[in-house]
C-alpha cells in the first residue's frame, strides 16, 4: 500500500512538473491549473506525514533510517509549498519553470522515501 502511494504521489507530481514546463515553453504566467497541480502534491506529502506518524503504530516501521525519511519529507513538503508562494508573488513565466523543477524534484524525493522504507 504504501509502494502504491508513493508511486501516486511521484506521478502526480511528474504531471505537474509537466504541466509547469509546458506552460512556461508557452510564455504563460502561472495559472490555476499550475497552481493546483502543485498544491494537489503539497496535500498528497500531507497526507504522506500522517501515514507515516499511523505506520509504525500499526506495525509498519520503516527498515532504513527514520531521520533520513523524515528530513525527505520535511523538505518534500516543504518545496512545493514554498514553490507556490514564490509563484503567486512571482507571476512571469519563471514561475512555472520553478514549479517544474520543485514538482520534479518532489517526484524524485518520494521515491527516494520509499526506498529508505521499505529497504
Amino acid at each position: 500500500m504504501i509502494a502504491g502511494f508513493a508511486f501516486a504521489l511521484a506521478g502526480v507530481a511528474a504531471v505537474a512538473a509537466l504541466i509547469g514546463i509546458v506552460l512556461f515553453a508557452r510564455k504563460s504566467p502561472p495559472n490555476d491549473i499550475s497552481l493546483g497541480a502543485t498544491v494537489l502534491v503539497a496535500l498528497l506529502l500531507l497526507v504522506q506525514v500522517v501515514w507515516t506518524i499511523v505506520a509504525p503504530l500499526v506495525g509498519n516501521p520503516p527498515v532504513g533510517d527514520p531521520l533520513e525519511f523524515w528530513m525527505y519529507l520535511i523538505v518534500a513538503f516543504a518545496l512545493p509549498v514554498g514553490a507556490t508562494v514564490w509563484a503567486l508573488v512571482d507571476r512571469t513565466k519563471w514561475a512555472n519553470l520553478v514549479l517544474a523543477v520543485v514538482n520534479v524534484a518532489v517526484a524524485v524525493m518520494t521515491l527516494r522515501m520509499l526506498s529508505i522504507w521499505v529497504g
